[in-house]
């Protein structure tokens, strides 16, 4: 233990460039273990959550590289050396944030090492294709990944075995953890905001929507494909490397509201008549916030979304990754009648304060074998 007995916390996360769903993990995590120090490989200045820059404390040699920010992807063959470089100070527990590789991390002597993995890295793994079905230049991409995957599948797999306990943000990532690193893994589901993400009583309007970083594993072009031309409108939120892209493939009824405040996302999802949400993610907080404001999701039936949406109760599923299949589930919504109430209620599961006393007892867990005392969890700072 630190000084005077108490938990000494260092949180480590890959990168730090927006409010993702990570990110919001990490804020969480900040909240629950405030004198916590965060290191990451690189960040950009201004553009997540106060509380958290107010605790990083290092970057890898990745953040003084040019463009790092925006062009972080050219760099990835430099990501293991990068977070092997990272330097953290002694303490009692780490804890990463990982979707890429923080998990592989240096550990200091004596620290007990848990992970949180948003996912096992995606683009190495099984649906490594979805990240170049669409968008320009998406050929060579695939060549050069192809080059570095195996050593990148080397790394992810060898340094499973610097964590002492895995926590996965659902069950369909513990799956792909047994899979991939052969090791179990406690599920604890991501924060969701239900005290901010809030119905306000008004009925549902005539828009869809659609809130998405603008990228190809999103499959926001299957939305924007199915709904132009057509009679019902598309509301996409959101921007990202394939904006330029989508926008030229769309046409009315289809807009673009671009990056929007919390309070802005609030009310679209309040104004909404549902959540459409074509891609596969690995748990995906958008349907929690749409669902904790009251109103149903589309959702591709597969991955997180088995988990957050309940088919026919709090959306619809369809299936295959189709147009028609999408339209066909928006035609079998707009048949249905809704309960916004008990859509809320279904939320609420995926709260702050769920994830807090959740996470904090897996981490009592982990460390009682590892001599920490009762309680050492929420005497560091975190309630439940």
């Amino acid at each position: 233990m630190g000084a005077g007995g108490a938990l000494k916390v260092v949180l480590v996360h890959d990168w730090l460039t927006g409010m993702r769903g990570g990110e919001k993990v990490l804020a969480e995590l900040v909240g629950m273990f405030p004198a916590a120090d965060v290191y990451t490989l690189f960040w950009r200045r201004g553009s997540v959550a106060a509380e958290i820059e107010a605790r990083i404390r290092g970057t890898s040699f990745l953040d003084r590289m040019p463009h790092v920010a925006h062009a972080y992807r050219y760099y990835l063959p430099l990501f293991p050396l990068a977070v092997r470089s990272l330097r953290l100070p002694p303490c009692d527990l780490v804890i990463s944030s990982s979707h890429a590789v923080a998990k592989g991390v240096r550990i200091p002597p004596g620290a007990v090492h848990v992970s949180y993995i948003h996912t096992p890295m995606r683009y190495v793994w099984d649906t490594a294709g979805d990240y170049f079905r669409f968008g320009r230049g998406r050929r060579w991409r695939r060549v050069a990944l192809s080059l570095i995957r195996p050593y990148l599948r080397w790394f992810d797999r060898r340094t499973a075995a610097g964590v002492d306990s895995f926590v996965a943000n659902s069950e369909n990532v513990r799956r792909r953890i047994r899979s991939i690193y052969s090791r179990d893994a406690l599920v604890v589901p991501p924060p969701v905001d239900t005290d901010f993400f809030t119905p306000d009583g008004a009925p549902a309007g005539e828009f869809y929507l659609a809130v998405s970083s603008l990228e190809p594993y999103k499959r926001v072009d299957l939305a924007i494909r199915a709904f132009s031309g057509g009679t019902r409108r598309l509301i996409v939120a959101g921007k990202g490397t394939l904006e330029r892209d989508l926008r030229r493939l769309a046409a009315p009824p289809v807009e673009f509201a671009g990056e929007v405040s919390d309070t802005e996302l609030r009310q679209l999802y309040r104004r909404s008549r549902a959540l459409v949400f074509p891609g596969r993610e690995d748990f995906g907080i958008v349907p929690v916030e749409a669902q904790a404001c009251g109103r149903p999701v589309i959702c591709y039936g597969a991955g997180g979304a088995l988990e957050t949406v309940v088919d026919g109760t709090t959306g619809i599923h369809f299936r295959p990754q189709t147009e028609e299949a999408l339209l066909d589930a928006v035609a079998r919504l707009e048949r249905h009648a809704w309960n916004p109430a008990a859509i809320r209620l279904h939320s609420l599961k995926f709260s702050r304060g769920e994830f807090r006393r959740r996470m904090a007892d897996v981490l009592e867990a982990v460390l009682a074998p590892a001599g920490g005392s009762p309680g050492a969890v929420r005497a560091a700072g975190c309630a439940p």
